[in-house]
């Protein structure tokens, strides 16, 4: 690539070579040498989509948990490729919070979901979530075991607070939603699943819910 021209035209440079042949690593590595975490947010807001789409997919390699405002920014930009790029990105930023060790752990409470042992990941995250109250995702991963095992309610709570640390986090918004469903309270659901749709517009399952759900609140009314 060319020293001589704009660091924005390198970027779009890159990700023409990405799309064109798939090569991660060299993606990554042409970025990393010339872009900081905090240009390539900034480039999220660049008139050409393919500068945005590039910002967004190269900082779900490259950021951390310092992108995940601008990464949310992104999952209502006007253009699909650079929302679904920013979804998949902002997923792995959420995973970056705090040190090492309390990745590493989020991690393994990640796969104790995977394998539905949920009793040993509500515990594990709640040991995470005492040593790291601010911990947005170990609440959101504890909320998940808690509804697989049917406490609704405290998965309500945890999502909620995953949303208070996070207010970003579509999921845990969309997940609220499916354990009100499950407590019978319809108008909460709904209120749960507009507010991810607000997020994250392109949840094309609760896009569906919401319309279920207008209209099954509609019949009620009319009956």
């Amino acid at each position: 690539m060319s020293r001589n021209l704009p660091r924005t035209a390198l970027l779009g440079l890159a990700y023409e070579e990405y799309l064109r042949h798939q090569q991660t690593a060299r993606f990554v590595n042409e970025v990393s040498r010339r872009y900081t975490q905090g240009t390539l947010q900034r480039l999220l807001t660049h008139p050409m989509r393919e500068i945005r789409r590039a910002a967004a997919l190269a900082l779900g390699y490259l950021g951390d948990y310092d992108s995940n405002a601008a990464l949310g920014k992104a999952l209502t930009d006007q253009d699909r490729q650079v929302r679904l790029f920013a979804e998949a990105s902002i997923r792995k930023v959420w995973m970056r919070f705090g040190t090492e060790s309390q990745q590493r752990e989020l991690a393994a409470i990640v796969r104790l979901n995977a394998a539905h042992r949920y009793q040993e990941a509500v515990q594990r995250a709640g040991r995470l979530i005492q040593g790291e109250p601010d911990f947005a995702e170990a609440y959101n991963q504890r909320a998940i075991a808690q509804f697989s095992l049917g406490d609704f309610a405290e998965a309500i709570r945890d999502c909620r607070m995953t949303l208070e640390l996070n207010p970003y986090h579509f999921a845990a918004a969309a997940g609220m939603g499916q354990a009100y469903l499950e407590l019978h309270d319809p108008v909460a659901a709904l209120e749960s699943f507009h507010r991810a749709l607000k997020l994250n517009p392109d949840l094309e399952a609760v896009r569906a819910q919401v319309t279920r759900l207008q209209r099954l609140i509609e019949d009620a009314g009319a009956a």
